[in-house]
């Protein structure tokens, strides 16, 4: 039975195919333009331009962190990006337990468990223990088995068709 009480749900988007990042950028427009505050983490995108991001960074009552200027994933700078990721949680949690913001996004969270840079038990923690009003949005491949069962809403992305493998390259504003 469907109640109207309000409370905090966790949603996961994950999957192979594209569009984690979109769902993520028109729920936080949805969600400003119904009065919510959001706080969009990124923790893997690089210093790339994406037009995404200068549109959000100019929406009241959504506050943007790109965490780093992107991950090496270089085997012999594994310690730096452990050290990377862990400062980059750090602020992610903080803005979850704070109460500041009624949405707080974390996007790409699944690859940097799914690389070990951060313990699935992290994230685990603090899903159970984020405040019960506050909405926590999870994306990125690979999310564990413990996340999606943990999740009030899962979507998988699938890749059904892609116009990479016909040798088109990404396309601004598409993309990007």
């Amino acid at each position: 039975m469907a109640t109207n009480d309000r409370r905090g749900l966790v949603l996961v988007m994950t999957g192979h195919g594209k569009g984690k990042t979109t769902a993520v950028v028109g729920l936080a427009l949805r969600a400003a333009g119904n009065g919510l505050s959001v706080a969009f983490f990124q923790f893997l995108k690089g210093t790339w331009n994406y037009g995404e991001l200068e549109v959000l960074a100019g929406v009241p009552r959504i506050d943007v962190e790109r965490m780093r200027a992107g991950y090496s994933w270089e085997p012999n700078r594994l310690e730096e990006d452990r050290a990377l990721a862990a400062a980059a949680w750090k602020k992610a949690r903080a803005a979850v337990l704070s109460r500041d913001h009624d949405l707080v996004i974390l996007d790409d969270v699944n690859y940097v468990v799914h690389y070990r840079l951060l313990a699935l038990q992290e994230l685990l923690d603090l899903i159970r223990r984020k405040p019960s009003r506050v909405h926590l949005a999870l994306t990125g491949r690979s999310a564990a088995p413990e996340v999606i069962e943990a999740a009030d809403e899962v979507t998988e992305m699938a890749d059904l068709k892609h116009h990479f493998r016909a040798g088109i390259l990404a396309q601004p504003g598409i993309e990007f």
